[in-house]
């Protein structure tokens, strides 16, 4: 990972210092699961004790620590643990779930890292279905290595005009 260095290491440890839990798809839950279980790196153990919710309708038998499969009613089920008094919940990666969490509007912040390549044509995080959303930039910082950190939190309705 070529862009990654410490700038990036405290950028996630300062987004992993209070309590969360996980929202993740199929594809990155599995790629999570085949290697923090065993990894001594930093952030490891808060990975594997923290809960893991999985948007899945294939995975039955999560063996990964603390893992939980969301596979009925998942707008229902996403909307009720955000109302629950428990932690953050947290999302990485996760491109397919990201575009049903913005479709129905289950954004509350968005936690950008923007890596200054590109790879054909990738997946697009604003899909067609998004549903229209105004965001506010708290946070921008820009990487020794040009990674540009960007928070954005939910600022209510899209105000339009003309110009």
């Amino acid at each position: 990972m070529p862009y990654w260095d410490d700038f990036l290491n405290n950028v996630m440890a300062t987004q992993m210092a209070k309590p969360f839990d996980l929202l993740l798809g199929r594809k990155t839950y599995d790629i999570f699961a085949g290697y923090w279980p065993n990894s001594k790196e930093q952030g490891a153990d808060k990975l594997n004790s923290t809960k893991k919710y999985v948007v899945s309708t294939t995975l039955t038998n999560p063996e990964w620590k603390n893992s939980v499969v969301i596979s009925d009613d998942v707008v229902k089920q996403i909307l009720e643990l955000k109302q629950e008094a428990g932690p953050e919940l947290q999302v990485h990666g996760s491109s397919n779930l990201i575009q049903t969490l913005l479709q129905f509007d289950l954004v509350d912040e968005l936690r950008l890292k923007i890596f200054p390549l590109t790879l054909g044509l990738g997946k697009h995080l604003f899909g067609d279905g998004s549903m229209p959303a105004s965001f506010k930039l708290t946070e921008c910082k820009a990487s020794p290595k040009g990674v540009i950190v960007a928070n954005y939190v939910r600022a209510g309705e899209v105000k339009t005009g003309s110009f």
